[in-house]
């Protein structure tokens, strides 16, 4: 992937939700007030994400398997905890996957990245990176805390707008900086 298209694909990320909390009427919010508990995020973001480090885990050099010739015995393994944790652990699972997607989504836009030091621009992007990286290491162990993040951004009027104006405006930051390249 090119720093281009990485940096554009983070700037269209962040606007399009900042552009969500802008318009913040009372069916997004209801939207993300449910969305911790919610079964079609959990199959839709724990799937995914599941099924993307299930993919990566899968096509693992074998310099990279440790015990095994082949990663096949880390499919299974991966995708049977995976499957499982459907069945026995349910409660904020669309988290713990959002958690995943953004994880497993950071690695090819940080590589783009990497080794690009004559261009100063593109610690805009790793920054944002770097902070949803964190956000999503802190709600996979606490995920009840977004769910109490919600219920305080909207428990006064102007929060969401607050938050979404600063995404959006950091949003059309990268992307206009994706241009600069």
């Amino acid at each position: 992937m090119s720093l281009t298209l990485a940096t554009l694909v983070t700037g269209l990320i962040l606007l399009s939700l900042g552009a969500l909390f802008l318009v913040s009427n009372s069916a997004i919010k209801s939207m993300f007030k449910a969305f911790p508990r919610s079964q079609i995020a959990t199959v839709i973001f724990f799937g995914g994400g599941a099924a993307w480090f299930v993919y990566n885990v899968a096509n693992m050099s074998t310099a990279d398997v440790i015990g095994f010739s082949t990663p096949t015995p880390f499919v299974f393994i991966f995708g049977g905890l995976a499957l499982a944790a459907f069945f026995y652990l349910p409660e904020f699972l669309a988290v713990r996957g959002l958690s995943v997607v953004t994880l497993v989504g950071s690695w090819p836009l940080l590589m783009s990245a990497y080794g690009r030091y004559e261009v100063p621009q593109r610690l805009l992007m790793v920054s944002a990176l770097y902070v949803a990286i964190l956000a999503a290491l802190y709600l996979a162990v606490s995920p009840f805390r977004l769910r109490d993040f919600f219920d305080w951004l909207y428990r006064t009027p102007g929060r969401a707008r607050i938050l979404g104006g600063v995404l959006a405006a950091y949003g059309l930051l990268l992307a206009g900086v994706a241009f600069t390249y």
